[in-house]
């Protein structure tokens, strides 16, 4: 039987093992963590580390004639796979290519080389710290791991006192210890998926990213397809396929973090796999039926894409001004969609999980189509500083924006992190602390507008023992505030405070306000928990 080596057991590689199986292909799959959560899905597993391209292509060498492919997704080792695919004669971009799709560094390179927009940039280390500090920066910057994925090290440098820290922590989350220090882009951001074969680049999803909560990128969900006009998409389109040539990405898969500016499309990174983040394996395949982690295995292992090649439709070349007087570097297609679907993500203010609440209801919500949990009661959680630190994932899917997204936000606020009382983490949160070095981070959870700031507490001096407090908020001091990170109103986190909370014990009124503004449902619950026990 064809065997296929899968590199990474995790929960983002788990289309492509069930896609071998839909293939008839034998998954020998590898990852440094024998716990990994998609281990037990595979034939054959091996416990090999991605980054050691030697000790996967020892264990390649070995399956022998019978390997026909290598794959991944959703993993930052897509070098590994050309490094073995090359050795083996195996069908992948380049090694060359795929790391210039690694590193930053060398990305940046080819994308100046050729014209390509994106920021100006320079490669730091921990050595670089002393001597940042002391140049005239033009703040806002950007500082990131020239290795890494997730937005793990990645934040906004907005001042000299934010500089130290910040590369700090950049250089740590380098496999290779550097870091990417670089303009900062302002601009709606938008992710690209897209199929390189036979001279020709197929776009197979194009969605909105919904990012927030400065300095920290942390994306809140994306909707697939994206909202953005025809002329916006086909310029970002053409910026995008320059890109991938400029990087020498021939035979595979592709993946863009690009952001429109004023200035036009500008790249932020192009990677040389399928993204992760539920788009190439759950919401572009649910919006177009299309399992795309089978068109791409289908390249990985010398067969036709034939299902793209049967769908896709021709894409005007419209560049950009920036980029007009170059010619369009492959026969340009996409992959149209019926439905849409939106991802949003569901994060928790910091402490320790005692209960978790609301599954099962989120997933009797219309449209959905999956809850996906990441934290256990048990976990220490914190607001999110990179997308690997929220708590789960919710992906609905409907025939109109609106609809996905209204039962995709429903979901989210229906589930319900308990915190563990009297826990110094949460009550430091409630306080409104932070660091020096993370001005207005973590933010509270209702944004207080210029009427917002007026209304005084509503609840009296003395919430007495048992008595509910939704009553005390009306419509119209609820509209004033909006709605929290998790999508509840402050009427609706009154009403869901009095239902977990019907035996509360006697609660200062200005306090539980407090908690109310700051930490949403889940910090008025702490403090009316903390002080019954």
């Amino acid at each position: 039987m064809n065997k296929i080596l899968i590199l990474g057991a995790g929960l983002m590689q788990k289309p492509a093992i069930l896609a071998a199986k839909t293939l008839g292909l034998e998954s020998v799959v590898v990852d440094a963590n024998p716990n990994a959560p998609c281990v037990n899905l595979a034939d054959h597993f091996e416990e090999v580390d991605l980054k050691d391209r030697d000790s996967l292509l020892k264990l390649a060498r070995s399956l022998g004639g019978e390997l026909v492919g290598v794959f991944t997704a959703g993993t930052d080792f897509s070098s590994s796979v050309s490094y073995v695919s090359e050795k083996l004669g195996l069908p992948a971009h380049p090694f060359q290519s795929a790391l210039n799709a690694s590193d930053k560094v060398r990305m940046r390179t080819c994308f100046k080389k050729r014209g390509v927009p994106c920021p100006s940039f320079r490669e730091i280390s921990r050595l670089d710290i002393p001597k940042l500090t002391l140049e005239k920066v033009n703040f806002p910057m950007v500082v990131k791991p020239c290795d890494n994925m997730g937005g793990r090290g990645c934040r906004l440098v907005r001042s000299p006192l934010e500089m130290n820290s910040s590369v700090s922590v950049a250089v740590k989350n380098s496999r290779t210890g550097r870091a990417i220090f670089e303009d900062f882009m302002e601009g709606a951001e938008y992710s690209i998926d897209a199929i390189v074969w036979e001279g020709s680049l197929t776009v197979t999803g194009f969605a909105d990213r919904h990012i927030f909560y400065p300095p920290y990128f942390i994306e809140m969900g994306h909707s697939l397809p994206s909202r953005a006009s025809s002329q916006i998409k086909e310029e970002l389109f053409a910026t995008f396929a320059l890109g991938v040539k400029s990087l020498g990405l021939t035979k595979g898969v592709a993946k863009a973090d690009i952001k429109y500016t004023k200035n036009g499309p500008m790249i932020g990174e192009i990677a040389a796999r399928l993204s992760g983040g539920y788009m190439s394996g759950w919401t572009f395949p649910y919006a177009s039926g299309i399992n795309l982690t089978e068109e791409a295995m289908k390249i990985a292992v010398g067969q036709t894409p034939d299902k793209i090649i049967a769908e896709r439709r021709s894409v005007a070349w419209n560049p950009h001004k920036s980029v007009s007087e170059f010619d369009c570097p492959f026969e340009l297609f996409e992959i149209p969609t019926n439905l849409v679907s939106a991802e949003r993500a569901w994060i928790s203010i910091p402490g320790k999980v005692c209960a978790i609440d609301g599954i099962e209801e989120a997933k009797a919500v219309y449209g959905v189509r999956d809850v996906l949990p990441r934290t256990k009661i048990g976990d220490d959680v914190d607001f999110p500083r990179n997308n690997v630190e929220k708590c789960g994932n919710v992906i609905a899917v409907a025939l109109s924006s609106d609809e996905a997204y209204r039962s995709a936000h429903t979901a989210i606020s229906r589930i319900v992190l308990r915190l563990s009382p009297n826990n110094e983490k949460t009550e430091r949160f409630l306080a409104g602390k932070c660091a020096d070095d993370e001005r207005g981070f973590p933010p509270a959870a209702f944004v207080l507008d210029e009427n917002a700031k007026k209304i005084v507490c509503p609840f009296p001096e003395t919430v007495l023992e048992n008595h509910s407090i939704s009553e005390f908020i009306s419509d119209e001091i609820s509209v004033q505030f909006g709605e929290d990170w998790n999508h509840r109103s402050l009427k609706t986190s009154a009403k869901m405070f009095d239902k977990f909370c019907k035996n509360h014990a006697s609660l200062s009124g200005e306090k539980l306000w407090n908690a109310l503004l700051r930490g949403g449902l889940q910090g008025a619950i702490f403090v009316a928990d903390s002080a019954k026990s």
